[in-house]
């Protein structure tokens, strides 16, 4: 046996131990004497080993990458970015419980419910009508760029043609971009990465603005119009929760007395997350996947009347959008208006069914192994390409060289992508229609198809006669580009059908390019159309659009990636699916192998491409059955979803979120995992997970916490606001000479009692005249100083003191005996948690409750510190964590140098706080515990 060996069996005995101050276990299932920790013998099974090495390499190539980090794993910010983080401010989902809150919600509560539903109709009405008003405006002047365009290609003018697109999509480009960088650049990008942190609990300013809705509008529709790979999906879900939070805080400037019980924090939160789901019901015809949207994604609080309610607004916005878009084109009435049209109401109408095969999942895990794989490449050069610009915006001084710089970026790729997209058809051959053999009731060869009965004979014009399987429709959707026409002949058949050919070409890029991101996706998803396409056109189309697609989201205009990303997948599906068609050839899509079908396989590729950026499983999967209508194919989608997910989920974060992580916007997990090293962990690998049980809230709070009274001087306020950035502070009173802790009270509220000026300050005389607010009942209000409404809570206007007026109120020593009561404002029901609570469970508390701040308080109840939203975030915890186990560490061994291991097990201890009655406790045991916990705390410069 090695030293080693016997030095590890001496030292290490099967139990527990504990820090003796509670703290973590040093070693889970052994106890440790001294010195520094031992490092587990890991023995890996062979086989496991060998299972498990194909993800380990792909895991390994990806961190070759800069930045790479799994979706489990936090982002590590530098001190630049949590300079960035601390701007953002949170806010608590329930609005204080004070005083003034009480009166106000008494003068504003309402005996019914109609106010609600008749608020969540009239969001999706208006959700319905701005996402119709958008494709519309987007349809009109792309076709109006393509039918000038087209002709001018077909009469081989392409220097003209190119001036043409060009001129056409850089004024666009040029106004959409101006709209976001001059007007409104809280407009840039699809707004959800700042919509998940809004209703995650972090204010983002400016996202819910009438001009951030007027200029997003407007810059969505110019910048999709110009021919950029993006789309407008993303913008009119930000609409969506735009108009949710416009209709029901202000009525967008208008106060209507029946929706003000509406503008408090809980409604407005509530409104904005039905409004998103409308948004997603508009722009893709799905009112379920749009509930499902904001349920998995976006809110992170709900409830089963959420639910209902955010359900009927999804019904109403989606029965809007498909009303209009049913019964007008280009603005025109086309048809009887109320007729719903599949073809309108559904986005990517599939008319040919096919039934599925058990064979058909083999091909389903294999494109979402690919979606999962390609999905994180792409997150990760798209936030590499963030990355890239932030850098090159903070190197360059002057606001207004900035902003030019901003508004070159897209006007640049638009030109590049421009020139590119239109020469691209260029350099591939015409295609001509083509009989496609075998066919049921056909024996075709290279020039004709002859019927079962071989007296009738179809002779195509010159060579190569139509694909049976092409139908009119398809045939009209195709572009010439320079390609020579053909003419069209219908034959009868000897059962009476009648069949379709022509010795037409087309090309087959410019009829993928030539048109909206909308129209190509439905051409790749088209059924029975096995050789509209080939190979090469599509791999040369996938690899420039994807780069394209990826450098473009992220500039200064208004799109998003929804459209782009179905479109790849698409493009790679279609790809797999023409080996499948080359191996085991073409077949009716009634026998046994028609599921091989390139429109079929194309819908899993965009299914699982969507699935590996998004991260999205049941909202994926329902929004893609509902913007085909192929309810037919809804278990290979699922299959596909799924396994993107988790191959894209061990790769990358979800792009969403990684944007969040760029933008430095705070967010909470549904619950972290945080990752601890152990022995033989190669360079760059990730830790063993560890468990938040494991610890107490003490070791993840802010400590000492700033505490004030429940009357305080106005200078000592005034003073509190000039020399911390707090958002937050806890209120304690004096009893029998203990400082208890009674509420919390904002930053902004003393502010606005600040803003008062003196005739609202009270004199030293006056307190003794002041009211008990904890004997309120709600069914007998009495006036409050300052009402509720003009503490800033209510609506989205937060009116604050300037430094200066602050800074008179601090140095004047005549506002040293001036007073300002804050019992009435103070939240009474702020939760707070003792210091050896979960870690975990505090976690859990702070998320679901929706907190700005949580109060860490002794069992004397007096506050020893605070947890605010960014102590809770992954990479914090990770570091306070591994503070701590650091500190055990070296005092374990100097604990070793001071006395002779013992081969006695150390029993697990307890901290005093979860031990000692409140009644037994001395007051030198109560000392010693908060000096304790104060070491163990990490002090934090700002809670917001």
């Amino acid at each position: 046996m090695s030293n080693h060996e016997e030095r590890e069996k001496e030292l290490i005995k099967p139990t527990v131990m504990l820090d003796t101050e509670g703290a973590v276990p040093i070693s889970r299932g052994y106890t440790w004497d001294g010195g520094e920790i031992p490092k587990p013998m890991h023995v890996p099974n062979p086989a496991a080993r060998a299972i498990g090495a194909v993800p380990r390499f792909v895991a390994h190539m990806f961190r070759k990458l800069k930045n790479h980090l799994r979706a489990s794993e936090f982002h590590r910010y530098s001190l630049e970015e949590r300079e960035r983080l601390s701007e953002f401010e949170s806010f608590d989902y329930l609005p204080p419980h004070s005083t003034a809150y009480k009166i106000w919600s008494t003068e504003n509560r309402s005996k019914d419910e109609w106010e609600v539903w008749l608020m969540m109709a009239l969001i999706g009405t208006t959700t319905g009508l701005v996402a119709f008003l958008l494709i519309q405006l987007i349809d009109i002047i792309s076709e109006t760029k393509w039918h000038a365009v087209i002709p001018m290609v077909e009469r081989n003018d392409l220097a003209l043609g190119w001036v043409t697109v060009m001129w056409i999509s850089l004024c666009c480009v040029s106004l959409s971009t101006a709209l976001v960088v001059l007007f409104r650049p809280s407009a840039a990008g699809s707004g959800i990465p700042e919509l998940i942190g809004f209703l995650n609990g972090t204010f983002v300013h400016h996202i819910f603005n009438i001009k951030t809705m007027i200029a997003k509008f407007l810059s969505c529709a110019l910048a999709v119009s110009a021919g950029l790979p993006a789309g407008p999906e993303g913008p009119v879900i930000h609409m969506g929760a735009l108009i949710g939070a416009g209709l029901s805080q202000t009525t967008f400037g208008l106060r209507l007395k029946h929706f003000s019980r509406f503008r408090n924090s809980q409604d407005r939160r509530d409104f904005i997350s039905a409004g998103a789901g409308a948004g997603v019901a508009a722009a893709f015809g799905s009112p379920v996947g749009g509930l499902l949207f904001v349920m998995e994604e976006v809110s992170s609080f709900w409830n089963i009347k959420l639910g209902l309610q955010t359900f009927f607004c999804c019904m109403v916005s989606s029965f809007v959008s498909g009303l209009f878009n049913s019964a007008i084109t280009d603005f025109s009435i086309t048809t009887t208006f109320g007729q719903f049209r599949s073809e309108r109401v559904i986005p990517f109408y599939v008319a040919d069914r096919l039934a599925i095969n058990f064979l058909l999942f083999l091909p389903a895990i294999i494109l979402g192994c690919l979606g999962g794989l390609l999905g994180g490449l792409f997150t990760h050069f798209n936030i590499q390409a963030s990355k890239l610009r932030n850098h090159i915006r903070r190197s360059i001084k002057g606001t207004w060289k900035v902003r030019l710089v901003r508004m070159a970026d897209p006007v640049i790729i638009t030109l590049i992508v421009g020139t590119i997209f239109f020469f691209l058809p260029h350099f591939f051959e015409c295609k001509a229609f083509q009989c496609q053999p075998p066919m049921s009731g056909f024996v075709c060869d290279n020039t004709t198809c002859t019927a079962n009965s071989s007296d009738v004979i179809f002779t195509c014009e010159q060579e190569k006669p139509l694909n049976p399987l092409i139908n009119m429709v398809e045939e009209n959707r195709l572009v010439h580009f320079n390609c020579p026409r053909g003419v069209k002949k219908e034959y009868m058949l000897t059962d009476g059908t009648r069949r379709n050919y022509s010795n037409d070409t087309y090309n087959e890029a410019a009829t993928l390019l030539y048109t909206t991101g909308e129209a190509a996706v439905k051409r790749l998803l088209s059924r029975g159309t096995h050789l509209q396409f080939s190979e090469k056109p599509l791999v040369g189309i996938l690899i420039l659009y994807s780069f394209f697609a990826c450098i473009t989201a992220g500039s200064a205009i208004s799109t998003g990636l929804v459209i782009p990303m179905l479109f790849i997948g698409s493009i790679y599906g279609r790809l797999f699916a023409y080996g499948l068609v080359r191996w085991f050839g073409v077949h009716d899509r009634d026998s046994y192998w028609g599921w091989i079908d390139p429109g079929a396989i194309s819908f899993l590729g965009a299914a699982s491409f969507f699935g590996g950026v998004s991260r999205l499983s049941m909202a994926l999967t329902v929004i893609m059955i509902e913007i085909t209508g192929d309810v037919e194919f809804l278990l290979p989608i699922m299959v596909t979803v799924l396994i993107s997910k988790w191959v894209g989920d061990y790769l990358t974060h979800p792009l969403y979120h990684a944007l969040m992580e760029i933008k430095c916007i705070p967010f909470l997990d549904t619950e972290p995992v945080i990752y601890k090293e152990h022995h033989g962990q190669d360079d760059g690998e990730r830790g063993i997970a560890d468990s938040l049980e494991l610890y107490q809230a003490r070791h993840a709070m802010s400590s000492p916490a700033v505490v004030l009274g429940l009357q305080e001087t106005v200078n000592r306020l005034a003073n509190t606001l000039l020399s911390t950035k707090h958002g937050g502070f806890p209120v304690v009173r004096d009893v029998v000479g203990v400082e208890r802790y009674s509420g919390l009270v904002s930053r902004e509220t003393i502010h606005h009692l600040l803003n008062q000026g003196e005739p609202f300050f009270l004199k030293e005389t006056d307190l003794d005249k002041l009211r008990d607010y904890d004997k309120f009942i709600v069914d007998e209000p009495s006036d409050v100083g300052l009402p509720f409404e003009l503490l800033g809570y209510v609506g989205f206007k937060s009116y604050l003191l300037d430094e200066q007026t602050i800074r008179t109120y601090a140095e004047d020593p005549k506002f040293n005996d001036r007073y300002i009561d804050l019992s009435p404002y103070i939240n009474q029901s702020q939760p707070t948690v003792p210091t050896s609570f979960s870690l975990k469970r505090t976690y859990i508390i702070f998320r679901t409750l929706g907190l700005r701040h949580l109060p860490v308080v002794d069992v004397l109840n007096r506050v020893v510190g605070i947890i605010t939203r960014k102590d809770l975030m992954g990479f914090s915890l990770e570091e306070k964590v591994s503070m701590l186990r650091k500190a055990i560490i070296r005092k374990a061994s100097c604990r070793r140098t001071t006395r002779t291991p013992t081969t006695s097990t150390v029993a697990v201890h307890n901290s005093a706080t979860a031990t000692t009655s409140l009644g037994s406790t001395s007051q030198g045991a109560l000392s010693r515990d908060k000096e304790r916990t104060n070491t163990l705390a990490i002090p934090s410069t700002d809670w917001q």
